[in-house]
């Protein structure tokens, strides 16, 4: 009973907590890029559109991963 109990217990759960974090940042700092790529090409409106983009994926991922690392 009990060795089946410690073979349950997890290991190193770093792969989980960085996969975690990849998806909170991950996608706002490529959106963002896009929007300062954009911004330096002068179509300013799209630019914008994609900053925006990029704050509320940060604002939503910061919430939902947020919660999961926290355990909440």
């Amino acid at each position: 009973m009990i060795a089946t109990l410690i073979m349950l217990e997890g290991g190193n759960y770093d792969g989980i907590i960085y996969f975690i974090l990849g998806i909170m940042f991950g996608p706002p700092l490529v959106l963002g890029l896009i929007g300062l790529v954009l911004w330096k090409a002068l179509q300013k409106k799209a630019a914008k559109v994609f900053f925006i983009l990029a704050g509320v994926y940060l604002i939503v991922g910061l919430g939902i991963c947020g919660a999961l690392i926290l355990g909440n």
